[in-house]
């Protein structure tokens, strides 16, 4: 069987910096194959990180659309002034599916609505919080 798993951007900057194979360790802590899924927002996003005047954000940025290529780019609608965080969730309450991100408010607002999280744990292991 295949999980979905929703990647959020900052969850793509964790090779570049941790030096830790996200799709390897996301397959070792579920237990089974990963499909990993990109918003096309997420992808806008990132497009958006790699052309930034930091030379840091636009490293992280570029292989973090390295990384993507990985993952099946999935086209959603913006609706009106929704954030890349609501798009998120929403998608990932509609499909029940968990969602891979260190960003601490989404977290906390994907666990409110009852979303597992994977996220990175003391720089060097992932950890899932709730049941996948």
């Amino acid at each position: 069987m295949t999980i979905k798993i929703i990647m959020d951007t900052n969850f793509l900057f964790i090779p570049s910096k941790f030096r830790l194979d996200v799709f390897e360790e996301l397959n070792k802590l579920l237990g089974q194959k990963v499909e990993p899924i990109m918003l096309s927002a997420t992808h806008q996003e990132l497009q958006k990180l790699a052309e930034s005047k930091s030379t840091k954000t636009r490293k992280n940025a570029v292989l973090g659309l390295r990384l993507a290529e990985k993952c099946r780019v999935v086209e959603v609608e913006r609706k009106n002034t929704e954030s890349n965080d609501d798009i998120i969730l929403r998608m990932a309450t509609a499909w029940k599916c968990p969602v891979a991100t260190n960003d601490r408010e989404l977290r906390q607002r994907l666990r409110s609505a009852g979303v597992p999280v994977v996220f990175l744990r003391q720089k060097s292991r992932l950890e899932v919080d709730g049941n996948v």
